[in-house]
This record gives structure tokens, sequence and C-alpha cells, in this order.
């Protein structure tokens, strides 16, 4: 069927369940940010592939609401289609409610998959829309009675970490969970985030793109954990291994029957930003103990064991980089290259290095004007060709069984005008106010985003994207609880603590220009101990040199002089190790100190 196809068929079911509109969102039954073909239900109904967008249609209009990173693609595949595209002016934010409730007349019915909704965001859905006479109705999945060739749900091989990798075993990290489960007065915790699942379990798998997880449930009780997961795909050995760590499996669509038939007494703690509501209807009001996740902060405090090998894993990353840029610098002169080309060539090189999974997330190449588009990832159709001028920016990173990385390098490619140097100098002193701030013990990530920014605020600029996210051990690239941003949600809000491994990513966007960020993985350490309190600080582990043609030195007082020569020598001394005598003088020249 065509996309119009598509949406007059949804209509048709539509009224006969007597709705008068029908929301698909970019979603699974986990709150994932990748999500298996499976789910990807408002892609197949409307043609936009992009990641994030929610997709409404009524009985006289079908449109579809996204933000400006996906402007661009979404004119272009909805086009001929019957579906308008509405730009929202914040990303993630739900404008399509307003439309709603301003377009649908009381007494009107909405349909929604409740799987595919979190209880949070189905209270907000409820908070704005029944005040106008407007019912949600969230038991139906008319997508599933459509979609007759529907791709299956992942079986990919389940395997453990092993213990030298992860650090702590299972049995230690489900006691961790139990404490806190104790604090709420809890009798069980139902985690439906699949990162969350992966770390409790210490197992990986590769049922999402870019993210190493398993598409499965976990309750954890006081003595023992039910694991919610098709167990053909579990070696016999690991299957040995968990039933002896009092871990019991069940089949991964029995989970809303099992919660059904827990004793009334039993008290069930669960994040009610990630949790389901359907699943949320399967446990009583006496049962229920909606609150925040408890498995994110443990998670977020990486080990020591943890750190050592995402030190290693950073090391094989710049050794990877390295040869990406020495080979970008010949290949832009000698070859015709497009965008997509230096994403394969990323992954190639990457892939030379000893433990390497895969991406852990699409490379983000753009050349000129698409990098101003902040996650643009060009394809073999249409990305540009690089030609030896002009400015290009990367952001890519890795899967290791060593850790996960995300880096972002600018690169010019010919001779920067003034202007452009003096943006991405702001980027940079902000990057490096940040990454060598000292902060009081509870200090939030809303506190410290301004550092990253005031350089460029001097210059009347800013960025539109928040300025660090957590990141996983060899997991998800973007984790919780923690994050660096100017907007005060829960993340923002959360005290940066020691152990949590974060990014760093002032940038500048010239529209239809050119984009610029520099992008490092920090550790947020201790400091010092004063008659004023704990402070921290943070440590920059990522090891790629910075392109010092785009830098106008006039701009970079002693002190931000001192920590990129700083920086630059640390990467030199990690990575030269590593590399052949070519490479290591290639990166010599482009780690010379600045003055």
């Amino acid at each position: 069927m065509q996309v119009n196809e598509k949406i007059a068929l949804l209509r048709s079911l539509m009224q006969r369940h007597h709705l008068d509109a029908w929301l698909a969102p970019s979603a699974d039954p986990h709150q994932s940010e990748y999500t298996a073909a499976h789910w990807k239900s408002r892609e197949w109904l409307s043609g936009f592939s992009g990641s994030a967008g929610t997709l409404v249609v009524t009985a006289h209009h079908a449109g579809l609401w996204t933000d400006s990173r996906y402007f661009i693609q979404a004119e272009q595949q909805l086009t001929g289609t019957c579906i308008a595209l509405h730009k929202q002016v914040v990303a993630h934010a739900p404008e399509h409610i307003e439309w709603l409730a301003e377009h649908l007349p009381r007494g009107s019915t909405i349909g929604l998959d409740g799987s595919l909704f979190s209880l949070a965001q189905l209270r907000q859905l409820e908070k704005k829309l029944q005040p106008q006479g407007i019912e949600l109705r969230t038991d139906l999945d008319l997508i599933a009675e459509m979609w007759t060739d529907r791709p299956p749900l992942p079986h990919s091989s389940v395997f453990e970490l092993p213990l030298h990798y992860a650090g702590a075993s299972r049995t230690e990290k489900l006691n961790q969970i139990r404490q806190a489960m104790q604090q709420q007065g809890a009798d069980a915790y139902l985690v439906s985030t699949l990162d969350d699942i992966a770390w409790t379990l210490n197992i990986r798998a590769a049922d999402v793109d870019y993210n190493p997880v398993c598409i499965s449930w976990l309750v954890v009780d006081e003595k023992s954990a039910h694991w919610f997961v098709d167990a053909h795909r579990i070696p016999d050995a690991l299957v040995q291994k968990l039933v002896n760590d009092g871990i019991v499996l069940h089949s991964y669509h029995s989970i809303e029957h099992w919660l059904r038939h827990l004793p009334k007494n039993r008290r069930i703690a669960f994040d009610r930003a990630s949790v389901n509501a359907r699943l949320f209807r399967a446990i009583t009001a006496e049962q229920s103990l909606a609150g925040d996740n408890l498995v994110a902060p443990l998670k977020a405090i990486k080990s020591e064991i943890e750190i050592a090998h995402i030190r290693h894993a950073m090391c094989k990353d710049g050794v990877a980089l390295t040869h990406l840029l020495q080979w970008l610098e010949q290949a832009i002169h000698s070859q015709n290259i497009s965008e997509y080309d230096v994403a394969q060539k990323i992954a190639e090189l990457r892939a030379q290095q000893s433990d390497y999974i895969g991406e852990s997330f699409p490379a983000i190449v753009g050349y000129q004007a698409n990098g101003a588009i902040v996650h643009y990832t060009p394809d073999t159709d249409t990305a540009a060709r690089i030609l030896p001028e002009g400015i290009l920016l990367i952001d890519c990173g890795g899967q290791y069984l060593h850790g996960t990385t995300d880096i972002t390098r600018t690169l010019a490619l010919g001779e920067p005008s003034l202007a452009q140097k003096e943006a991405f100098t702001a980027v940079l002193k902000g990057h490096i106010a940040l990454a060598s701030a000292w902060f009081p013990q509870g200090t939030r990530g809303l506190h410290l985003d301004p550092l990253a920014r005031l350089p460029l605020w001097k210059q009347a600029k800013n960025y539109g994207h928040g300025t660090g996210h957590g990141v996983g051990y060899f997991l998800n690239v973007h984790e919780g609880p923690q994050s660096i941003s100017p907007t005060p949600g829960p993340k923002a809000l959360t005290a940066i603590q020691p152990g949590m491994l974060i990014s760093n990513e002032p940038g500048f966007y010239l529209a239809k220009e050119y984009g610029i960020r520099i992008e490092n993985l920090v550790l947020c350490i201790e400091a010092a101990q004063t008659d004023f309190g704990r402070f921290l600080r943070f440590e920059t582990l990522s090891l790629c040199p910075i392109d010092q043609k785009l830098i106008y030195a006039p701009l970079l007082n002693d002190e931000e002089k001192a920590w990129l020569n700083d920086y630059h020598q640390k990467v030199w001394k990690e990575l030269s190790p590593w590399l052949d005598e070519k490479s290591s003088t290639w990166l010599k020249r482009a780690c010379q100190p600045v003055t």
C-alpha cells in the first residue's frame, strides 16, 4: 500500500471503533531511543524515517510533528502524500497535543496503542485533553490490523558480558536494586528499559541497532528475579548460570498475565517515565508504587573496573580516528569522496580495532550546510561530495566490549574565514570552560550548562541543543539520569556525581552554511575537600586532536592555551605507542602546541 492508502484504511478502522483521531508515536513498549523494525509503525504509516516524530490522523487531517533536525527530510519524504508537516518549535515538545485540544470537538475520542506510551506520557495527554472533554482509548492496536507483513520481533543471540568487563556480578547488582526497593517500601521492582536490564543481568544482545540490548522485561523481588525473554535465544550454559543466581525465566509475552496474577498485597515499584500504559493497567491501584528509575542512578556511576576499560576503549577509538583524519587529509585531494564514504570509512577503521562490536549511533558527517543540520545522517543517494574547501563536521561513536564512545570534530578542509574561526574558537572556549571547571558537590547539569555557552553569548551566538548527555558502558550512547542542559527537566536537575560519564559538546550552527561542534566524553572525578566542602571536576577521556586551523589564537587566554596544549600532549602520549611511524608523525604535527 502507498501512504495515502494506509491513511485511508486507518480512517476506516477509526470509524469502525468510533475514534476521532489516532496517535502514532516513534516508540516501542520499552521507550527505547532506537526501535526495532517491528515497532516502526509511524514510519510504516507515513513514509517518514526520521527517528523523532508523531503522526496524528483525524477524519479530515493527517499531520506529522517533528523538530528542526528533520524538517528537510520530512518535507522530501512527505511530498505527494496527504500528510502535512507540522514544524515543532522545540524538539520533543508535545505540540501535537495542543493542536488536538484546539481542533477536536468536545466528546471526541483519541485512540492510541497504550504499549507505546509511558505512564508519564499518558498522564500528560490526559491533563491536556480531558479538560477539553476529549477522552483517550489505550486498548487498541489498529496498526496490527493493517500491517500484514510486519517484521517479527528480533531474536538475536544473548551473550554474557564477562565479569572482568562488567566489574560487578548480577547478584551484587540485584542486591543494590533490592536496597533501593526497601527504601521505597516495595516488594518488587518492574524494569522495562532495555539498557537497565542488560546492565543488571550482565547480558548483551543485538536486538536494536546501535544499542547492544535484548528485548525483555525484568521483575526483581526480595529473593529472586523474573526475566521475561524468549529463552531459546540464551545459550544453555548461561541459562544455568542465571538459574543458579535465582533468576526465573518466563516468555516475553507473558508479562501482563504474570503481573495480573500477583498477590494483591504485593507492592510493585516502577518508573513512571518508562513503564508503558498497558503494563500499568495490569497492576492494581493497591499494588502500584509509581516513582523514579531505581537502576539508572546505579548504572550511571561507573566502577573503577569499568573506568579502566573505558580508558582502553578511548585509546582504540583515538587510533581509528587518527587514521581517519590522516586518510581524509589526502583523500579530499586525490579521490572523489562523499559524506557517505567518510561515514563508511569511520566504521571500517573502527572495525580494525579488537573487541569492536559496532557503531553507537549512525555517524553524522555534515559537509558545509549539512553540518548545520544537527542530526544529519548521510545516505548513499543524497550525500554531498566533499571538496578541499569549507568545513566538515563529524560526530560518531563506537561500541566496544570495553565501553561506548561518542566524539565530534569539526575540520577546516580549506582556508576558513575569520568569522568561522571566531565562531569555532568561541565553541572551543566554552568546551574548555566546562572541561576545566571545578564545582561543589550537588551541582546540577543545569548549573554547569552556562559555562559552555558564555563565550558564544559574548558574540551574541547560541546553540539549540543540550551541552552534555550521560553515556553508557557498552550500552546506550544516551544514558540518564544526568545531563547538562538549559532545560530544567529531571535530567538537568540531577546532581553530577563522581563516576558519571558525560559528553561535553557545545556547538554553533549557521543555517545553510556550516556547523561547528566539539565533543569529548568527560568523567566526573574528585577535585578537593576544603573548608567550603567537597569539590568535583571533569577529566577528559576522549583522545583525538582538535583542528587548529580553525582556531583564532588571539581569542584564547593563557589558561585556555595551556589546557589545549596539555590535552594535545595527552593525545600524543596515549595514542602514539599504538601508531606506525607515518601515523605517529602525522599525529605529532596535529598536536603541536598553540602559541
